[in-house]
């Protein structure tokens, strides 16, 4: 009996630890342990982990493990893609290994074997697409079409020269520090990838996110027909409720099923969640870049617009505030003869907030989900109006 509530405290903890790495800056947990936790996973660990090495170690040790970071975090390096091709290739092996042999079962049928190879060959594909294409390097050549396709909207871009390309630099283009180059409709960095986002491959990047979270929610479920299909052949639940008088009901069984699972198919439980998890992740991010190419937004221009309304807010209230002052000051002079007002009536009467003006998102790139959909799909450098922009 002692298992279950052991997997539900393993369950509890990871999901803390994934919703604070993930979610601990967000505004409704300000303040919160949340928070906290999120900070010392981004921050505080890392911190506390130089000040160990040097104290044990010396500085030359410190220095060395600065010196890692800054070949995992600044350079170009396959580490995290030789990561995710480990993290595919063994979990498909683990599969094949221990739950093709219940395929087919009493719920699955025999050519879930060659889906899941067909499944894993296309998610491969998607990943050499991302990492290798080009994602739409800016060069002296093409970064007048550039400009032409991507008018300044004066507010998160305006015109100015790259000073590391020594180029104008183009709308929506932004040099990538780690790459050396400057990147059209720059999206992101990936490590995962080891390649920028950009204008050519931000497509590819997000068939990747929803074919990977398909494969996570597919996996998952079989794995959860098989386990289902377990317990129907065996007959688990009639032996509980005939053979050792269990009351037939869920909160009756749960704790014996459960027990028999984690005995008979721990590796089964396992894995269906460790892929439920991804599932979760990979759907979030699914979920915030088609949100992004549905509003035609990149992230690199979502934190433009979040510091230029967070600025803009400030302009606004600071000049809403310097104008009821004006008008108080204005007031009290006019009433200064004038005779005091009712000390029930001060009381009650509540003080004005001064109205300030609201700030509205601009974005002159958004033309509507199907035209901004068909602009990811097919990008504009690929289409014959750029190549023409050049003579013009």
């Amino acid at each position: 009996m002692e298992v279950p509530w052991l997997l539900v405290a393993h369950g509890s903890v990871t999901a803390l630890v994934v919703v604070s790495f993930l979610c601990g800056q967000w505004p409704i947990f300000e303040g919160t342990f949340i928070q906290s936790i999120n900070h010392f996973l981004t921050f505080g660990a890392y911190h506390y982990l130089l000040r160990f090495v040097q104290a044990v170690c010396g500085t030359g040790a410190r220095d060395l493990v600065l010196g890692v970071e800054q070949y995992c975090c600044d350079r170009p390096n396959p580490i995290l893609q030789v990561f995710y091709v480990a993290i595919i290739g063994v979990t498909y092996f683990m599969i094949v290994q221990t739950s093709f042999e219940y395929i087919p079962g009493y719920y699955v049928s025999g050519w879930h074997r060659y889906l899941s190879i067909v499944a894993v060959a296309v998610g491969a594909i998607l990943f050499v697409l991302t990492s290798f294409s080009d994602p739409g390097t800016v060069t002296a050549e093409n970064f007048s079409q550039y400009v032409s396709a991507y008018p300044y909207d004066n507010i998160i871009f305006v015109e100015k020269e790259c000073s590391t390309c020594k180029i104008t630099r183009p709308a929506r283009a932004k040099h990538c520090r780690i790459c050396d180059k400057c990147v059209a409709r720059f999206d992101h960095h990936c490590g995962w990838m080891n390649n920028c986002i950009g204008e050519k491959n931000t497509r590819y990047f997000v068939a990747f996110l929803v074919w990977h979270f398909l494969i996570c929610v597919y996996g998952a479920l079989v794995l959860g027909f098989i386990l289902a299909g377990e317990l129907k052949e065996r007959k688990v639940i009639y032996i509980l409720t005939a053979y050792y008088g269990i009351e037939n009901s869920f909160l009756g069984l749960f704790p014996h099923v459960a027990q028999w699972l984690l005995a008979v198919h721990n590796t089964q439980i396992l894995l269906s969640v460790f892929l439920a998890i991804l599932a979760l992740l990979l759907g979030g991010f699914c979920a915030y870049h088609a949100h992004l190419c549905l509003t035609n937004t990149t992230t690199n221009e979502s934190f433009k617009w979040q510091d230029y309304i967070m600025w803009m807010k400030k302009e606004n209230e600071a000049k809403a505030n310097a104008a009821a002052l004006k008008a108080s000051m204005g007031s009290s002079n006019s009433e200064a003869h004038k005779a005091p007002p009712s000390k029930w009536r001060s009381f009650f009467v509540r003080s004005r907030r001064p109205s300030v003006e609201p700030v509205v998102k601009n974005n002159i790139y958004d033309r509507g989900m199907i035209r901004n959909m068909c602009e990811v799909i097919v990008p504009l450098s690929e289409r014959k109006s750029f190549s023409r922009r050049k003579s013009d």
